[in-house]
């Protein structure tokens, strides 16, 4: 166990208890085409409402046009550390289907693919890092993303470096206990609000 995993009240998953999103990334390090593809598999193979697979991928490595476009699009918070990140991916949901009619819950099913996507970056030994602070007009703008597509979010990926690499307000966040809301705060059983009682 490293000191950043999980404390669940059960045993979960070693990729999920494991899994953070760290702001130090290794500004040396680089992802080979390997990695990326099966990166891109695991987000591809996500389920989806009636297999639509309303999620499209911007995808810049460190050094390409794509990645200095979706970099200028985040916000200053985001730009202080996600530079040194190997990729940049933004989420987009297809907001219709081919035929034109609205989709049904398209976010959700883009989210699902980009958890997939995380925790296969987990998986290869990287860490992934989401992010929705951005811009999305400048994005979309930037890289040419057509109408009916929505930005949800960009993602950097890479090597995990040193805390001590960041400013010490970031630095802080970056070693600070993980938390969640205790289960019983947020799962429910005979109606909103009462725990299950499996729920510690």
């Amino acid at each position: 166990m490293s000191p950043r995993t999980a404390h669940t009240a059960v045993a979960v998953h070693p990729l999920l208890a494991e899994r953070w999103s760290p702001r130090s990334f290794d500004a040396t390090h680089t992802i080979g085409d390997e990695e990326l593809v099966s990166l891109l598999e695991a987000a591809r193979w996500a389920p989806s409402s009636r297999n639509s697979q309303p999620w499209r991928f911007l995808v810049g490595r460190r050094g390409e046009p794509t990645y200095q476009r979706l970099f200028d699009s985040l916000v200053s918070s985001n730009r202080l550390w996600a530079g040194d990140s190997s990729l940049l991916i933004a989420a987009l949901a297809a907001e219709r289907a081919e035929n034109g009619a609205a989709q049904h819950g398209p976010a959700y099913d883009t989210g699902l693919a980009v958890a997939q996507l995380s925790v296969q970056a987990h998986a290869l030994g990287l860490h992934a890092h989401q992010m929705g602070g951005f811009d999305a007009e400048r994005l979309r703008v930037s890289l040419g993303v057509p109408d009916g597509y929505r930005p949800l979010s960009v993602t950097a990926i890479g090597a995990l470096a040193s805390a001590d690499l960041l400013p010490p307000e970031l630095r802080a966040r970056e070693t600070a206990v993980r938390e969640r809301r205790p289960l019983a705060e947020t799962f429910f059983g005979d109606g909103w609000g009462d725990p299950l009682p499996v729920a510690p």
